[in-house]
């Protein structure tokens, strides 16, 4: 299984003999073997390439994740210490990452010295598996069918405007009075143009719209600090503005929803000793910061 590992990601059998450091002829008896065993051919052949058959296509989907999971045990196994070492990608919004995420990454590396840490800040929510992710940060529900989600803490929504904003143009002391307001809808929301409240008969929703939106936090708090409109937050997205005698939260008395924050990882038999700390570290580390 190494061998037909090694021709399929270096392109051919005199390729993953200098990879493995085997002789042409060893791969080649180790891939013939192992095609006898199956009883299919994984691999057309030809003077010029090798290319995978469609069963050997799905061979080395489901064997190349078996041999990393088996890497990772045996080097869990092997490893005579406490410490992990290794590369993990990272992902997590771009507003929440840069505020509560970024700021953690060195104390991690100085944690666990050998790690490699890839940080993704995106609001896009990446497919873990096909952008190899060994651990993400979601602000909001979790709905991967292939993903394990651990809750370590939570953040209300406030709804946000600035003194210029409101100078020119009042305050809202309901939530039914910003159908006359501006309001700048977030994408990433899923009520991102209904927005959440709660009032003495229960929660209700408000629709809203604006001249404004975006699948991008850092845009849409841009544009509430410049006076443009009212927007819809996690509490922890805006952490500093929060503290500017500028920025002036309304409605309080009706807001209620909170937003859960999870550290997902995709679910796998065997989940990597260097991802378990990393989730550890975050679970802990994290809460500590609201």
């Amino acid at each position: 299984m190494n061998a037909f590992i090694a021709v399929v990601e270096a392109g051919g059998f005199t390729a993953a003999a200098r990879r493995t450091g085997d002789s042409q002829s060893a791969i080649s008896k180790a891939i013939g073997s192992l095609e006898r065993r199956l009883g299919v051919v994984l691999f057309n052949r030809s003077t010029r390439s090798v290319t995978l058959t469609d069963q050997g296509q799905r061979y080395y989907d489901r064997a190349k994740p078996l041999l990393d999971e088996m890497d990772d045990a045996d080097n869990e196994l092997a490893s005579s210490t406490q410490s992990v070492s290794g590369l993990i990608r990272i992902a997590a919004s771009a507003t929440f990452g840069r505020l509560h995420v970024l700021p953690l990454i060195p104390d991690l590396l100085l944690r666990h010295p050998g790690l490699q840490v890839d940080l993704i800040l995106s609001d896009l929510v990446r497919d873990m598996v096909d952008d190899g992710i060994d651990l993400a940060i979601r602000v909001g529900p979790v709905n991967e069918p292939d993903a394990i989600a651990r809750r370590v803490a939570s953040t209300p929504l406030v709804c946000v405007g600035s003194r210029r904003y409101f100078e020119q143009h009042g305050m809202p002391r309901t939530p039914a009075e910003l159908a006359d307001h501006n309001c700048l809808l977030y994408r990433g929301l899923s009520e991102s143009t209904h927005w959440p409240f709660v009032g003495p008969e229960g929660r209700f929703s408000v629709s809203v719209r604006g001249n404004l939106s975006s699948n991008s936090v850092e845009t849409i708090r841009a544009g509430v600090l410049a006076g443009v409109g009212i927007g819809l937050f996690t509490k922890l997205s805006l952490t500093d503005d929060l503290r500017h005698p500028d920025v002036i939260t309304i409605l309080d008395e009706f807001m209620g929803d909170a937003r859960d924050i999870s550290v997902v990882w995709p679910r796998r038999r065997f989940v990597p000793a260097r991802v378990r700390r990393v989730t550890d570290f975050f679970a802990e580390a994290i809460p500590l910061r609201i």
